[in-house]
């Protein structure tokens, strides 16, 4: 490995991968979420279906895991930018990974109610 690389293939590298894999996710859902948009256009009963299977609690799921995509990319790029810029930031970027990852589990566990309440009471009732 070269001298002076700040990854060594420890948290570093795989906060990189989780940043990769969670940009393209966003990107996905922001791709699909436009088409169906623009379904409104073409046939506004197709759009009214397709939106009706947005409330079944396995999409419920799915939107718990764009926020947790969004909110992990979001507090990472915090950091990247705070590795690149900050005199110190590469010094401190294990560090700072960790106190990502904890600020998202409870952003997470803070989540769970509010997107995942309604699938919650559709499956198991009020």
């Amino acid at each position: 490995m070269p001298a002076g690389t700040l990854y060594r293939g420890r948290e570093g590298m795989w906060s990189w991968v989780a940043h990769r894999v969670t940009g393209v996710l966003i990107f996905f859902f922001l791709f699909v979420h436009v088409l169906d948009t623009a379904l409104v256009r073409v046939s506004p009963e197709a759009y009214d279906d397709v939106v009706a299977t947005y409330k079944t609690p396995i999409v419920a799921l799915l939107e718990y895991g764009l926020v947790a995509a969004i909110l992990f990319h979001a507090l990472n790029g915090l950091r990247v930018i705070a590795v690149d810029f900050w005199i110190k930031g590469a010094r401190y970027q294990k560090q700072m990974l960790w106190t990502v990852v904890a600020v998202w589990v409870v952003l997470m566990l803070g989540a769970i109610y509010p997107v995942l309440g309604h699938a919650a009471r559709e499956l198991f009732g009020s």
